[in-house]
Order: structure tokens, then sequence, then C-alpha cells
């Protein structure tokens, strides 16, 4: 009971939040604050998550205390109904606490964001870039089952096949929150098709997922930005070859934490579009600043959790797909299944599932310390 009392206590601190904010987001002068209005709106959606599972755990409190009162009656009919609602009650209250909890605990506030996903082949020259190819395959088909949509920036393709490098952009609904526990080193065992003497070979491909940055996110100079345009190649078509539409952009940033200074280069092709390839080359500078900019946050957390799932650690492997035994092996919470085929064709839900399960874990742990 004291528990509950507690937790009562935390959620009726947060009504008044809740009221207040509902009440500036109407206010024309938060509204004409961009920066401001777009973090209020943030906060008041995830609040009312927070107070929808509050309502339903009064009642469930409410509805518990009603039945305990109706045991007392006379009428068999009665009591079997409070009987009924009481089993309801307790088995439900239990696990309200346990997701009302965890809503508590601070959410990482990348998770609502599009992403920029890079995938480079690694160890294991064209073999590696084959697989980077297929592992691009993989989220695509994986996209496209969570109804998101993805644009390619830029792209290397390997000589004997797939990519030595691809950068693209995801987006759609908590994009960032669901494939950052992509990043880190992927290796795979399987015997390549240039392998003539059929032995098996371990290659890898890095993955990097940064949220995408908004334009309040981040700050830059965009007077310092030297562009250069450039001649798109392509399949065919009118244009190819005539119209400068790829956008080359060089920046100098100075790191804050470090404050080392670096140039940092980006092109993108990814449209006929110049504009628009300027407009997606910019969005994709923002989000590496933003990235490297919260570095710290992010070893902050890969410090206390010993599964690494959100650090976007991208030295540490974190998952091998070996071929010849069918087999998937998540190294960061050993979790190893045998769907090797429906797994490159996309179905990855699973295993971001049980990494969600065990990031959520060590969030509640370290909200009680």
């Amino acid at each position: 009971m004291a528990e509950n009392n507690t937790l009562l206590e935390k959620l009726d601190g947060l009504v008044s939040r809740f009221d207040e904010i509902g009440t500036l987001i109407t206010d024309p002068n938060v509204i004409a604050d961009q920066k401001r209005y777009v973090k209020l709106t943030k906060e008041y959606k995830d609040l009312s998550e927070i107070m929808k599972a509050r309502k339903e755990y009064m009642q469930c409190l409410n509805g518990l205390s009603e039945a305990r009162l109706m045991m007392n009656e006379n009428d068999p009919e009665l009591r079997e109904m409070a009987r009924e609602e009481i089993a309801t009650c307790e088995a439900r209250i239990p696990e309200l606490e346990e997701e009302i909890k965890l809503l508590l605990v601070p959410a990482d506030p990348e998770d609502d964001k599009n992403a920029i996903v890079e995938i480079r082949g690694g160890t294991g020259g064209d073999e590696a870039a084959i697989f980077a190819g297929d592992l691009y395959r993989m989220y695509v088909k994986f996209c496209e089952s969570k109804g998101w949509k993805i644009a390619v920036s830029s792209f290397n393709e390997g000589a004997a096949g797939g990519f030595k490098e691809i950068i693209f952009s995801v987006t759609g609904e908590k994009v960032y929150g669901t494939l950052k526990y992509e990043s880190g080193v992927h290796r795979v065992q399987r015997v390549p098709a240039t392998e003539t003497q059929g032995r098996v070979h371990t290659s890898a491909a890095t993955v990097a997922v940064l949220p995408e940055a908004d334009e309040f996110d981040v700050e830059i100079n965009e007077g310092e930005i030297k562009w250069d345009t450039f001649r798109s190649g392509g399949a065919g078509g009118q244009n190819v070859n005539k119209v400068e539409s790829g956008v080359r952009l060089r920046y100098v940033w100075k790191n804050p934490i470090t404050g080392v200074s670096e140039e940092i280069l980006i092109e993108c092709t990814e449209t006929r579009d110049q504009p628009k390839n300027k407009e997606r080359a910019l969005t994709r500078l923002r989000s590496f600043i933003y990235d490297k900019e919260h570095q710290k946050y992010i070893d902050d957390i890969a410090s206390r959790r010993k599964t690494m799932v959100s650090t976007g650690d991208r030295s540490a492997k974190i998952r091998t797909y070996n071929y010849p035994q069918g087999r998937i092996t998540d190294h960061r919470i050993n979790y190893t299944i045998y769907n090797l085929s429906a797994f490159m064709d996309g179905d990855i839900q699973d295993c971001i599932d049980h990494l969600i399960v065990a990031e959520n874990a060590e969030r509640l742990k370290e909200s009680e310390l």
C-alpha cells in the first residue's frame, strides 16, 4: 500500500504540470517561439501517455475498493460480481504499476526522431561490400513493413556487388528509437560468392544510426558553408551528365567537447533537383554535428548499461550472421535464433523487441538507484 501511495504522489505531482503545459501551448507568444513550442508539445505528448495510464490505474484502485465493500452484501450474485472484479483489478494493478514506472523514467529524447543510417563494408574486401548490400536490403524490407520511407543520399558500389558505403535517411514514427539498436559492427560467416574452394569466410560491415537533427537542435552559420555542384551519374534520362544537380558542402566545425576543428564534407545526389539536394545535405550536416555534440550523453549511458543497446558504439561487435547454421546471434543480450533467411528479409522486429526489453530493465534499475 505504501508503494501505491508513493506512485500516486508522483502521478499527482505531474497533473498540475500537464495542465500548465496544456495552457501554455495555446498561448500565441509560446507558439511564436518555435523552439520552446516544439519542446513543450513533446513534453505534453509524453505526459498524455502517463495521464492515460494514471486514469486506468485510479479506476482499478477505486474498483478494487468498491468491490471489497460489495463483499459485505447479502446478495450472492453481487458478491460473485465483486469477486470477479477483485480478481481482475488485483491482476491488472501490478501490470499498470510497472507500465507507469517505465513511463516515469525519462525517455531518450532522440527516440521520436527520424534517422540517418550509414552502412560501410569493413574487413573482407568484396564480400564485405556484398554483405553491406545485404544489410541495406534487410533494412529496406524492415522499413517497408513499418510503413517508413527511405531516401538514399549517396552510395559507392562494390566491384562485385553491394556497397562499399551507402547512406540513407528513414522517416516515420519513432524511427530512431527503433533503429538505434542497429549501430555497431555486424559480422557475417559464410562462403562468399567469390570463393572457389568452398571455404567459410568471416567479413564485417559497420552500421551507424544517427538521429536526424531538427533545425532547432544545432546552430550552423550557413554563410560559412562552401558549396560545390557536380553532374550526377545515373541509368539514363535527358539530364544525366548534363545538369549539375549533385551538391557537395564543406563546413569547418569546432567540437565543443575537444575544442578541435574539423572540416565536414558531405555529398548528396539523391534527386535531380539541386535545391532539394542542398536541403538534404544540410539535414545530414545538422545530424552529424548533433551526433557529435551528444557523444558525451551517449558515453554516459554506455558507462551505466552493460548491454550497450543504445550507445551508438560503432566499434562494438553486436551481431553475427552464421549462414552455414542459419543462425543469428546478438552478442549484447545473448539472443540466438535460427531463422536467418526471414531475418535477412527484414523480419528483425523480434530481436529489436528483446533489446528494448533489456534496455527498459536497465532504465528501471537506474531509476531505483
